[in-house]
C-alpha cells in the first residue's frame, strides 16, 4: 500500500496503487532515484486528466489541491 500526503501539511490524502505511483513517476520530474515527493500545479493536473490518469488518483490530487493552485505531495510505502 502506498500512502499519499500533502508534503506541506502532512495531511494524508489517501492510498494509491502501484499503477498510480508509476503514472506519477512517468509524468513528473524526480530529482533522484530515491525521490518520494513531487510538485504539481493545476495545469499539470489538467494534463493528467487529458492523459486519462486513474480516476482515483485524480480525486486524491484534487482533494489535496483544495482551492490552491499548487501542491507538493510525498508518498510512502506503508
Amino acid at each position: 500500500m502506498i500512502q499519499l500526503r500533502n508534503k506541506d501539511t502532512g495531511e494524508v490524502l489517501g492510498t494509491i496503487s502501484e499503477e498510480d505511483l508509476q503514472f506519477l513517476q512517468d509524468q513528473l520530474v524526480e530529482e533522484s532515484e530515491d525521490d518520494t515527493d513531487y510538485y504539481l500545479n493545476r495545469e499539470e493536473l489538467n494534463l493528467f486528466k487529458m492523459k486519462e490518469a486513474p480516476k482515483e488518483l485524480i480525486s486524491l490530487l484534487e482533494k489535496g489541491f483544495g482551492d490552491r493552485k499548487e501542491l507538493e505531495i510525498e508518498w510512502e510505502r506503508v
